[in-house]
């Protein structure tokens, strides 16, 4: 009989042995997406590069009916078909938004940048299922990839993937988000809700125009425009039981040609985020409510397009500490840190919805990068790349701890 300790130093000698010979490959895939990034649908060009390393391993990815994403199956050697499945999900898409470093993989494409780390996840999720192709004798279970299209697009790719039956007799899902904050080298974890529920509102105000020389003939909608952009987060915010439960912001204001017309139309756009699950239950009718009665003395009409978004992720208490298992006996009990639940959204909500799943930070900083730490969605946003090996690891680990757990009465 092998002894078990002998079992884990020779799987540990293999990863070793394989992440020597392609983690300088992994990285140069994410340098690749990194400089040919592609907008929340369009990731055609990205779909066709994973699918291409994972086909030349062997493997049989199936593209999503919506035309960009993938969804990839392995079985172990041992024909262990039965035992409980596990997804690890990756994004592909960038953000529309300029690369402003000077590096040699900066963006290609003006305006569409990798600003949020999905290159990153994608390398680490590619690399586990690369792994795993050569090892199927370490691969303790069925093992299902799931590279998603759109999560930067409300209401979110992940409800593509589960349309096309991406959960399908799935039991668990672990996702990783890249964390700027955390050094590389170092897993955040936490169970419960991890991020917040986030919704967009266009509100569009509606007047009969005139001359800036004669405001008080007309509806101002500048000046309304500001009110509104003023005063409805607080007006929202008294609304609820605690007023610091959401986070009301506008980032796009567009009305006008010139400067001695008063526009007929003015255009605000907003993000809405909460962490708390009822109050982004309510948040469309309180929204719509407090801007009429902002609005009803000021003869502006207006039209209010509101997108539900993505409910909080929830983090399962069980898959969670599969997870902690998995990376205190890869990287110690110093590399796991707690994380806050974060005012930033994400679609992975919607498989936590439907299975047990968790997602986990990726710490990605430079231990000896100067000056301060850029968060995501910025323009010089950028990672420490040794990062993806730790991902690597990570996975592959919570994969076989997965594999351990699970059966009757096991997983707790």
């Amino acid at each position: 009989m092998t002894d078990p300790g002998t079992s884990s130093n020779s799987a540990s000698r293999a990863l070793d042995l394989w992440l020597r010979d392609h983690e300088e490959g992994l990285i140069a895939l994410r340098r690749n997406m990194h400089a040919h990034p592609e907008l929340s649908g369009e990731e055609y060009a990205t779909t066709e590069l994973v699918s291409e390393r994972l086909e030349l391993a062997g493997l049989r990815p199936r593209r999503l009916a919506s035309g960009t994403g993938l969804i990839c199956d392995l079985t172990p050697d041992s024909g262990e078909s039965e035992r409980p499945v596990i997804a690890l999900r990756a994004d592909l898409d960038a953000l529309a938004m300029d690369d402003e470093k000077d590096v040699p993989y900066r963006s290609q494409v003006a305006g569409v940048t990798h600003a949020c780390g999905h290159d990153v996840h994608t390398a680490v999720v590619l690399g586990t299922a690369l792994f795993f192709s050569h090892h199927r004798d370490q691969l303790p279970g069925p093992l299902r990839l799931l590279f998603q299209p759109a999560e930067e697009r409300v209401p979110g790719g992940a409800l593509d993937v589960i349309a096309d039956g991406g959960l399908e007799g799935v039991d668990a899902v672990v996702g990783i988000h890249c964390e700027p904050k955390m050094d590389a080298g170092t897993i955040g974890l936490k169970t419960g809700p991890i991020s917040s529920a986030a919704d967009m509102a266009r509100i569009t105000l509606i007047g009969p125009g005139g001359h800036t020389a004669r405001p008080e003939m007309t509806v101002d909608l500048i000046s309304i425009a500001s009110m509104v952009i003023a005063e409805l987060p607080a007006r929202v915010g008294a609304r609820l039981t605690d007023p610091n439960d959401i986070k009301l912001v506008f980032g796009a204001i567009h009305a006008g040609d010139a400067a001695n017309v008063i526009p007929t139309h003015c255009e605000l756009r907003a993000s809405i985020r909460t962490p708390s699950l009822p109050v982004w239950e309510s948040l469309r009718e309180i929204v719509e409510s407090e801007l009429a009665g902002l609005l009803g003395e000021t003869s502006a009409q207006f039209e209010l397009e509101y997108t539900h978004g993505v409910p909080p992720v929830v983090n399962d208490d069980a898959i969670t500490n599969v997870v902690k298992r998995a990376a205190i006996a890869e990287f110690g009990d110093d590399a796991i840190k707690d994380v806050e639940q974060s005012w930033g959204g994400d679609d992975f909500a919607w498989y936590t919805r439907a299975v047990s799943g968790t997602y986990v930070r990726l710490g990605v900083h430079s231990r000896h990068a100067g000056g301060a730490t850029l968060d995501l969605h910025a323009g010089h946003f950028d990672v420490d790349e040794q990062a993806i090996a730790v991902g690597v690891r990570l996975l592959v680990a919570t994969v076989r701890e997965f594999g351990a757990s699970t059966g009757p009465g096991k997983l707790d």
